[in-house]
């Protein structure tokens, strides 16, 4: 959403409302008692009316940046989850390779290391975070394929449970 725009209508619909309140007001004003009071009255008035607008629009605009903040948490949690999954398979590779000669320990050993620094991090949801610690406990192992293969299947259902949502099927 544009923000900017958002704003600049708001400012013009609060700079119409002010003025339309006060011209309003001194008119009445002035049919009931005369220019001094037309005056005071436009001027209270169209004070009332500014000092409403800037309450609202504080308030709405708090709502949008909250927003906001909402959607890129909710972003970079599940690019941090993409990663995770992506980091686990890599070493799930490594650890039961799918041709005959594999990759070296050095190799293996990093791709262990960059596994288990991004499921560490703190932006990661609790669910994927425990799946992926299942995951590579189940490779460290590295004794049963299968299990391991279900381990990193259920980090995957995780990360799709948190880019589809608990409402999603």
């Amino acid at each position: 959403m544009n923000t900017r725009a958002v704003a600049r209508v708001h400012l013009l619909v609060s700079v119409e409302l002010t003025l339309a309140g006060g011209v309003l007001a001194a008119l009445c004003g002035l049919m009931v008692s005369g220019p001094a009071v037309a005056v005071l009255a436009g001027a209270v008035t169209g004070a009332g009316v500014l000092a409403g607008s800037v309450v609202i629009r504080r308030r709405v605009f708090a709502g949008f940046d909250r927003a906001a903040k909402d959607a890129h948490d909710q972003g970079y949690a599940e690019g941090l989850a993409q990663a995770v999954l992506l980091g686990i398979a890599t070493y799930g590779a490594a650890v039961f390779p799918l041709t005959g000669g594999g990759v070296s320990a050095g190799e293996r050993s990093a791709r262990r290391t960059v596994a288990y620094r991004i499921s560490a991090d703190d932006g990661l949801p609790h669910a994927v975070r425990t799946a992926a610690a299942a995951a590579l406990e189940a490779l460290d192992r590295g004794e049963d394929r299968e299990a391991a293969q279900l381990a990193v299947k259920d980090l995957h259902l995780a990360v799709l449970q948190l880019r589809t949502g608990p409402d999603a099927g």
